[in-house]
């Protein structure tokens, strides 16, 4: 089976997630118990900028590129980087309250359920391509 570019593009997505996810995950468990000073909502934009931002982007692509033909491969895909986001964000959320009181700043405290809300648009766009009908690809 050969993939297509959307597919590729919604892997990358969900790489992305999972970056995100581990990030913020792993800031979390430091700030629990923090060795040195950091500044807690630099950080944290510092990941949305570098993970979730182009993992949004990635997905939104992936479904501008399939929504023509359909897909449920991409659609599966775009789902799965949705279904992780929300996960990693659920266990963040649940993270919150062990953090030190320093760390505990607006940034850092509106980011897991204001992604949690983000996944689920994500997995509805997905979910809109199993909905499109494949056509056959004109290619003049």
């Amino acid at each position: 089976m050969v993939l297509q570019y959307g597919a590729y593009i919604a892997m990358a997505g969900i790489g992305l997630y999972a970056m995100f996810v581990g990030e913020i995950i792993s800031v979390f468990n430091f700030m629990n118990d923090p060795k040195i000073a950091i500044e807690p909502a630099s950080k944290v934009l510092q990941f949305i900028s570098i993970g979730v931002a182009p993992g949004v982007i990635m997905s939104g692509t992936s479904y501008m590129i399939a929504r023509k033909f359909g897909s449920k491969q991409i659609g599966w895909l775009v789902i799965a980087g949705g279904i992780i986001l929300l996960a990693g964000m659920s266990y963040a959320y649940t993270m919150l309250d062990s953090l030190d009181k320093d760390y505990q700043v607006f940034t850092v405290i509106i980011t897991p359920p204001l992604f949690i809300v983000v996944s689920i648009p994500v997995m509805v766009v997905g979910a809109l391509l199993f909905r499109i009908k494949k056509r056959p690809k004109r290619y003049f």
